[in-house]
């Protein structure tokens, strides 16, 4: 595993961004584990978190695209965190580019934050989390409706490796509906490797307990 996934599900850790015990989804399923990126809250942890988005994208994506686009809400701020990381570590120029939840009719009008979408424009899709692709549903027609774009992926922090709404994972309904790519900084196979009876920071988050549960929603709720 790459020493950036490594670090990155250590990081989700300390933020109390990843937990586990019982939690209750929207959709109704009792999970083992949660994720809630509305956790990252300082400017410390945003510019990290930043950081593990830029060295995702750069790994799957490459240089290949010229705009970062992050559905509201939460995904405004994760758009603009990577774009400055981007910078910072591969020194291209990426631009940010979101959606408003309600039209504007004054001032800086329209339904996008950020850069305007232009003919030609590369665009990577940046989530914290999809479970069942609901939210691409209402994000792909905003974009697509912009101008003659190419949406080269949809990046995403954790692959919950769940079914989405069929027998395939949400990132793999993704692909085959929409026709681009669907990856994510780590899956929740890495997070069971690098956490599994292994201590960190004096803690062991997945003892066989844990383990067992994950087993068995997974059993239940794992995508083919």
């Amino acid at each position: 595993m790459e020493q950036y996934k490594e670090e990155f599900i250590g990081f989700m850790v300390d933020c109390q961004v990843l937990k586990f015990g019982e939690f209750i989804l929207k959709s109704g399923r009792k999970s083992p584990f949660f994720m809630n990126a509305g956790a990252y809250v300082t400017g410390a942890q945003l510019l990290k978190l930043g950081e593990y988005y830029a060295k995702a994208i750069h790994a799957h994506y490459g240089d290949d695209f010229d705009v970062l686009f992050g559905p509201a809400y939460k995904g405004i701020p994760l758009s603009v965190a990577t774009t400055m990381a981007y910078s910072q570590l591969y020194g291209k120029e990426i631009r940010y580019c979101s959606n408003r939840k309600e039209v504007k009719d004054h001032g800086d009008t329209g339904i996008l934050l950020g850069s305007k979408l232009k003919d030609g424009d590369r665009v990577v899709v940046i989530e914290d989390v999809t479970t069942s692709g609901k939210s691409m549903e209402e994000t792909v027609p905003i974009i697509r409706a912009q101008a003659e774009i190419e949406i080269k992926g949809l990046i995403v922090s954790l692959n919950r490796m769940e079914r989405g709404k069929g027998e395939k994972s949400a990132l793999e309904e993704i692909k085959e509906l929409y026709g681009f790519e669907a990856n994510a900084i780590v899956t929740m196979q890495d997070v069971v490797e690098c956490l599994y009876r292994k201590p960190y920071r004096g803690t062991v988050y997945i003892d066989d307990s844990i383990k067992a549960a994950i087993d068995q929603y997974y059993a239940q709720y794992g995508a083919k």
